[in-house]
């Protein structure tokens, strides 16, 4: 198996697995179906295109930046009639980073991770109107697992908050990772993409574990201990030997 790692930050992003009627909202992380559908259009599948080969693979996202819920309001038309919408509530998330992850077959992989490099239909981050403020592909691991790749990625929270949180040396970020049969009892999202059809959208339930990894802060304030190493290094002076020249 091999794995595809990718960074998701920007402005805002949308990642709706529940969504009904007027109310859109997003959950706290980016969904299975969001990712499967970013992909699919960087290899400019059709919306009514079979997705069994992407929608087998397993799927995990790290949280780095947690960001916080921004609502708007929406207008919108039916995609056959042109017949006007009711306004709606859309929820966003502003300043969020993620490190999402898929894991598959290394021939569909690679496909995926090129397609990543000259999409041919720009990626967005849950809707159009959220673009990317960094590139999403990010790496390719044939020698690692899905949880192996998310827990070896350092931190890519913004500068800023990694030094709101220089105090700490390490800290500790949220996996959330697609269950398998050895899992047991798990959480359940309805994200599991079988059809972006615009005229019959189709998702199933997907099983969910969460869990957590404590990677290094970059940012961190220096320990006394590494001031005092600072401070005991010798005096150097490389330009002395000039003054016999």
């Amino acid at each position: 198996m091999s794995v595809l790692v990718m960074q998701l930050a920007g402005p805002l992003q949308s990642w709706g697995a529940s969504s009904r009627f007027a109310r859109r909202s997003t959950e706290p992380a980016p969904t299975k179906s969001g990712i499967i559908g970013l992909l699919a259009a960087a290899q400019g599948r059709q919306r009514w295109e079979n997705l069994d080969d992407l929608a087998a693979l397993r799927f995990g996202v790290r949280v780095d930046q947690r960001g916080t819920v921004l609502r708007d309001f929406h207008t919108a038309h039916r995609f056959t009639t042109g017949e006007a919408l009711p306004v709606s509530e859309r929820f966003y998330l502003a300043d969020a980073v993620f490190v999402a992850a898929l894991e598959g077959e290394p021939v569909l992989i690679d496909q995926l991770y090129r397609a990543l490099l000259t999409p041919v239909f720009l990626p967005y981050l849950g809707r159009r109107s959220c673009p990317p403020s960094r590139p999403v592909d990010l790496d390719l691991h044939h020698n690692l697992t899905l949880e192996e790749a998310l827990r070896k990625q350092k931190w890519r929270a913004a500068c800023w908050y990694q030094r709101r949180h220089r105090e700490a040396s390490h800290v500790d970020l949220e996996l959330l990772l697609e269950a398998t049969a050895a899992d047991g009892q798990v959480e359940s999202l309805r994200d599991q993409p079988i059809s972006f059809d615009p005229l019959h959208r189709r998702y199933a339930l997907r099983g969910v574990r969460r869990d957590r990894v404590n990677v290094p802060n970059p940012a961190a304030r220096p320990t006394h201990a590494t001031r005092a190493a600072r401070a005991a290094r010798p005096d150097h002076d490389p330009t002395s030997v000039l003054g016999d020249a």
